[in-house]
């Protein structure tokens, strides 16, 4: 009798633990299969700017952000990214059945310019972007549409039908982030690149939508805080990267009765190992009938430290082309840390 009760205890003991075993094995596998589908990554960029028109100088953070992809099959993605100087960036939902052909919704950057696209982790200059760009793509200077980083919220179908061409089609909002639309109107953007060779690319893109004011501009004057507008965007560009990189691109504007274009030249010349020489023309009319034009020459250096990680200073003379505005100089001194 007392052996029978021993075997069975042992037996009761044994499968407990055995059951342990399976449900810390199942915990470890669900573990790795979670991090192996999610991906982290993360950068952060500040430093220093002076300027001598006010003759103010100040330390800064420009940019600290955070952004996760889960890989919820290998056709169904989800991404999120938040700066915490502002606010939710992107976040959306992707699904992609095959090369030529998928399919976004979400808040994420628009489809506008070769520019906008771009990480500033990759871009040449501290300012980031080039002045059209800024104002034309959403990203920041246009009185009326705010600053919004180049994004929107709204869907995307994208792809790669043959080699080297590539399409993006989008209905947009128009708004801008974390913004419900403020009009019944929905914008059209279209983008097609084409690739003859690895290094070399082409790009041409479009919008048509109308825009609602959300606040006066000193550039447009026939369009008020609160008004519905045509908002139309064109661009043509092209890039070219291989023992230097240079990326050059012409865009024009339409906000009611108000045209702006602008036309800008960067390029990278890698100096030393690690060491790169950055030049840059960057040429803007806010209204083509007024002159509000603005030419921009930036001269700089970007030393690589770690793998996406660099130190950047830059001087950039800024000539307003204009009476109510002298010229005017900045310097800016920049420490990116990128991890993924």
């Amino acid at each position: 009798m007392k052996k029978s009760l021993f075997l069975l205890f042992v037996l009761i003991i044994n499968g407990q633990w055995s059951m342990v075993n399976a449900q810390t094995n199942a915990a470890d596998d669900l573990l790795k299969d979670i991090s192996d589908r999610i991906e982290l990554h993360g950068y952060v960029q500040g430093g220093y700017d002076y300027n001598t028109t006010t003759n103010e100088n100040s330390f800064n953070f420009k940019r600290t952000v955070v952004w996760a992809k889960a890989k919820i099959t290998d056709q169904w993605s989800f991404l999120f990214m938040h700066d915490f100087n502002a606010k939710p960036l992107e976040y959306y939902t992707e699904f992609r059945p095959h090369k030529a052909v998928g399919f976004r919704m979400g808040q994420f950057k628009n489809s506008l310019t070769l520019e906008n696209p771009l990480s500033p982790t990759s871009v040449e200059l501290i300012d980031c972007y080039s002045q059209s760009v800024l104002y034309l793509a959403g990203i920041g200077g246009d009185p009326l549409f705010g600053k919004h980083t180049g994004r929107d919220l709204g869907f995307l179908i994208y792809g790669e039908p043959f080699k080297g061409f590539g399409y993006e089609f989008g209905i947009m909002n128009g708004q801008g982030i974390n913004c419900r639309d403020l009009n019944k109107s929905k914008d059209m953007l279209l983008k097609l690149s084409y690739k003859p060779c690895a290094p070399l690319c082409f790009v041409v893109s479009g919008q048509l939508g109308h825009g609602h004011a959300i606040a006066n501009s000193p550039f447009n004057p026939d369009v008020h805080e609160g008004d519905n507008y045509r908002r139309h965007r064109i661009s043509a560009g092209a890039s070219y990267t291989g023992p230097f990189t240079l990326r050059g691109e012409y865009l024009k504007g339409w906000d009611g009765g108000v045209q702006s274009q602008g036309a800008y030249a960067t390029t990278t010349v890698p100096i030393v190992n690690k060491l790169d020489a950055i030049a840059s023309f960057d040429w803007f009319n806010r209204n083509t009938a007024s002159h509000f034009n603005q030419t921009n020459y930036t001269l700089g250096l970007q030393y690589w430290f770690f793998r996406k990680c660099r130190i950047q200073a830059q001087w950039t003379f800024c000539d307003p082309n204009s009476k109510w505005q002298k010229n005017y100089n900045m310097l800016q001194i920049q420490t990116q840390i990128r991890f993924n």
